[in-house]
């Protein structure tokens, strides 16, 4: 199958097409964003094109007529959209980049499927769009509530995908992420922050002392819940929480890793842009796509920060 992943120098979506070329052709295209390293995103980009069934470009989602040209003639049957622009707290800083690449960059997305005959967009969602709802584990019934840009940006994404789901051919599937890590992660989200400032012998700073929980979701777990996708049929627009149904306490993670090694750290107030729980509840993903279980945090932690000490390199 041929398959386009946008944002495929992105965490995600490199190691969904990782995964992927085992048995299909991906096209990726990518505008490499500054929010975080782009040597890191080249890195991934340059792991992907030893394998000669990847054709990356780089384009921004944003310009129509670039990505238009680059998928003619390639008959592209399903569309993974995860190009987006991420970071909650960003969100407070440059919103207006948010509405640009989150919002218009998926309308651009749908009317390029539209064009090409595209039959099925699985797009990135976010689990921000609970925003501090207090009904625990969220389930994607619950009544969402957003408090930053960020997560209405992703709100919009499944309000237009349920109206062109009406109004097209088109099939899409929305995925709420929550907290996901793993190898070649993101060198903005938390794990990755501690990793650097033990490795640089840095004091770690925990905003409201680390009195956050966080539903940790590991990598592998969410490239099987987009693998299974791929082929399976829905008749109308799905919501999907992708998550472990396992919250833990920022501050017991790092209790845990000072189980083995010294880091210096310092609380400091909550961030404004902070929700305090994130907690997903896993059934209507495991029951549906026939999946018994999601991975272990500890153990996961472990290997991931194995796999951190064997690639200081790529610049994190």
């Amino acid at each position: 199958m041929h398959i386009l992943i946008t944002g495929v120098s992105g965490f995600i979506g490199f190691n969904l097409a990782k995964s992927l070329l085992k048995n299909h052709k991906i096209f990726g295209i990518d505008n490499y964003d500054d929010y975080y390293s782009i040597e890191l995103k080249k890195k991934r980009i340059y792991e992907l094109k030893k394998n000669k069934n990847f054709f990356f470009k780089e384009i921004d989602i944003n310009n129509f007529n670039s990505v238009q040209k680059f998928l003619r003639r390639k008959k592209i049957k399903t569309i993974y959209h995860l190009a987006a622009q991420a970071g909650v707290r960003y969100s407070y800083k440059n919103p207006s980049k948010y509405i640009d690449s989150n919002v218009i960059g998926f309308f651009n997305i749908i009317q390029i499927a539209k064009k090409n005959n595209i039959l099925k967009i699985i797009y990135a969602s976010s689990s921000s769009v609970y925003g501090e709802s207090k009904k625990f584990p969220f389930n994607e019934k619950n009544q969402i509530s957003q408090k930053n840009i960020y997560a209405v940006s992703k709100m919009l994404n499944e309000k237009t995908a349920e109206l062109y789901q009406s109004l097209t051919k088109i099939k899409f599937i929305g995925i709420r992420f929550f907290t996901i890590y793993g190898p070649w992660g993101r060198p903005d989200m938390f794990l990755f922050k501690m990793f650097k400032k033990f490795k640089n012998k840095e004091i770690l700073h925990l905003n409201n002392k680390g009195n956050h929980l966080r539903d940790f979701t590991y990598i592998d777990d969410a490239v099987l819940v987009l693998k299974k996708l791929l082929k399976k049929k829905f008749t109308k627009h799905e919501i999907f929480n992708v998550c472990s149904n396992n919250p833990i306490n920022i501050l017991e993670i790092v209790n845990i890793f000072k189980q083995k090694y010294k880091i210096k750290v310092k609380f400091t107030r909550r961030h404004e842009a902070d929700v305090l729980i994130t907690h997903g509840n896993n059934k209507k993903v495991l029951k549906k796509l026939n999946i018994k279980k999601f991975s272990n945090f500890r153990k996961k932690f472990w290997s991931t920060y194995k796999w951190y000490e064997e690639n200081k390199i790529f610049n994190y």
